[in-house]
């Protein structure tokens, strides 16, 4: 019975989308209805499937999972990003640094001093 609701549902979101180009001389809005219809009516179909209501509990669990993260305040959100740009600064100063320097090196080796 699952493999059959989920054909059903993949037919109807062949539909909607086959709706979408069918409809090509009708208004944008008609259009965008029909696609969504059978993306909607797709939908519904597969949550009565066993997978369906596997991956409904699962995004329930998500949710239920981001709830108990601890977010960082506004200050510590502000400080961490100022570390970050100052490491990003002081890493691009270094390798501008090392960059020159073999490239000071690199010159001398081939000849080439300016």
């Amino acid at each position: 019975m699952n493999k059959f609701k989920l054909g059903l549902a993949t037919l109807l979101a062949v539909a909607g989308f086959f709706s979408f180009y069918f409809f090509q001389d009708s208004p944008t809005v008609i259009r965008v209805v029909t696609l969504l219809l059978g993306l909607v009516l797709a939908f519904v179909v597969i949550l009565f499937t066993t997978q369906g209501k596997q991956l409904f509990l699962f995004f329930q669990d998500s949710v239920e999972e981001v709830k108990k993260v601890v977010w960082p305040s506004r200050k510590e959100t502000l400080q961490m990003a100022g570390v970050v740009c100052a490491f990003v600064i002081a890493m691009a100063l270094f390798l501008w640094v090392v960059d020159s320097g073999l490239m000071v090196v690199v010159r001398y080796a081939v000849g080439q001093e300016s």
